[in-house]
């Protein structure tokens, strides 16, 4: 792809940003506004994140209304924004130009002469969230832009001074092809979104264009066949490849020391030699191979293997990741995002393994497409925890064109409860639910507003 915004900020003072409360919009706000440039934005609920936007003194309007745009010389807008947005038909009316998310990103972007891209189809906002941190931690200053809060930041986004950015890159409808990093991380390429796709093998084409839009460094998961499989299909240009895994073929090697029901602690081995030993926070042999591509990332860009020690020895997770929400009546209350087959496997193995008396896993499906076409993997999977309870389907942006539900879902799990409403499930959850037991509320959607309600009933709120 050719890039489409070198020019996109030329003789911009004012950007609008419609929607400027979303996880991908606050970040690009607050970048430009400390370069500068004069930010308006607009959305239709109050949060945390709006309430930091105010805090630098850039005006929100609650709402959408076509007089917000007057006088912005350039609108940038999500993907969930519909084409006829008042906002956004009031700008064309004007002939203010109009651009995605993406597009801004990859502007964004392309001002860091050290740019870094976390990708993959798994567990791209704990990684860069680990890279922030170890960044930040060995005084190289980054910017970053993650997809979700990281508490040792105080949120999604951090305006550093070097020429350092760290930013997810998400391959759904082909968006992080808006990028073009320095270095890119690919964590593993996985069958998803295939309601765009269609197939693996043009997932791994997408895979693919995205190294090759690399211009110095490839961080590679070495033990995924997929993701060498990008790598063997690449225009090799001078890009310096770096390979992770557990195997030992790769640069950089996790070498399992202890485990204990919480985290791990493991070596990272380089060319043979062990370079430090990690204590993890973060449960789960998927945080190891997180932890161990953030490693051989900083480690590569010139971090100390001491700083990367102590920065994933303190790295306490990102919001929704494995996030302990706490243990009312002796019971711990969990949630996740994990919302396709291989992350759900992840997350109920690695809590099944914590030592709970029962883990109650609490699941919303995330769209009809990604349901009807795993069914039997989530069957599978869901089969793991010693209760599953189920939700309805979170449509997004689908109508049910699949003819699939909760309850076909559910059908195929022994012992599998589901219900219509969040209310349903916490009241049965509690109830059942003893001293001892893990509740976790899992998906992609809006399932933590269960685990609060989880939260305020074994409180008695």
């Amino acid at each position: 792809m050719i890039k489409n915004y070198e020019h996109l900020l030329d003789n911009v003072k004012r950007i609008h940003f419609v929607g400027i409360g979303g996880s991908g919009m606050c970040p690009l706000a607050e970048i430009l506004h400390s370069e500068g440039y004069e930010i308006t934005g607009s959305d239709t609920a109050e949060s945390d994140t709006l309430m930091r936007i105010r805090s630098y003194g850039i005006p929100v309007t609650m709402g959408h209304y076509p007089e917000t745009v007057i006088g912005a010389d350039l609108v940038v807008y999500t993907a969930a924004v519909k084409l006829d947005n008042p906002e956004l038909v009031s700008a064309n009316e004007h002939q203010i130009p109009t651009v995605e998310r993406s597009v801004m990103l990859g502007a964004v972007v392309d001002k860091y002469q050290r740019s870094v891209a976390v990708s993959g189809t798994h567990g791209k906002t704990t990684t860069t969230s680990m890279i922030t941190q170890i960044f930040t931690m060995a005084n190289f200053d980054p910017t970053a832009v993650i997809g979700a809060k990281l508490p040792f930041i105080g949120g999604n986004s951090r305006v550093g001074k070097s020429d350092i950015i760290v930013c997810e890159a998400c391959e759904y409808v082909d968006t992080f092809l808006r990028i073009f990093p320095a270095v890119s991380v690919i964590l593993n390429v996985d069958e998803d979104h295939l309601d765009y796709f269609g197939t693996l093998e043009r997932i791994c084409e997408s895979f693919t264009k995205f190294v090759n839009q690399t211009s110095s460094m490839i961080v590679v998961n070495g033990d995924d066949k997929n993701s060498q499989k990008c790598i063997k299909a690449m225009e090799h240009n001078g890009q310096k490849i770096v390979t992770f895994g557990f195997g030992k073929h790769n640069d950089f090697r996790a070498e399992i020391t202890g485990e204990s029901s919480v985290c791990d602690s493991f070596d990272i081995i380089y060319n043979g030699e062990v370079l430090t030993s990690v204590q993890l926070k973060v449960p789960g042999k998927y945080n190891v191979m997180n932890a161990l591509a953030a490693a051989a990332t900083t480690i590569s860009m010139g971090v100390s293997p001491d700083d990367v020690k102590k920065a994933l020895a303190e790295f306490s997770g990102a919001h929704r990741r494995f996030e302990i929400l706490g243990k009312p009546c002796g019971i711990t209350v969990a949630d996740d995002f994990a919302h396709h087959p291989t992350e759900l496997r992840a997350t109920l193995t690695t809590a099944m393994s914590m030592g709970y008396k029962n883990v109650w896993a609490v699941f919303q499906p995330h769209t009809f497409s990604r349901t009807y076409m795993f069914l039997n993997e989530f069957a599978e999977v869901l089969a793991i925890p010693d209760h599953a309870i189920l939700s309805e389907i979170l449509p997004v942006r689908e109508t049910n064109t699949y003819n699939i539900y909760a309850k076909d879902l559910a059908d195929k799990i022994d012992g599998c409860v589901w219900f219509k409403t969040f209310e349903e499930i916490a009241d049965y959850v509690t109830k059942k639910a003893k001293p001892g037991d893990l509740i976790i509320t899992i998906g992609g959607g809006n399932v933590y507003m269960c685990a609060d309600m989880i939260m305020n009933k074994l409180s008695g709120q």
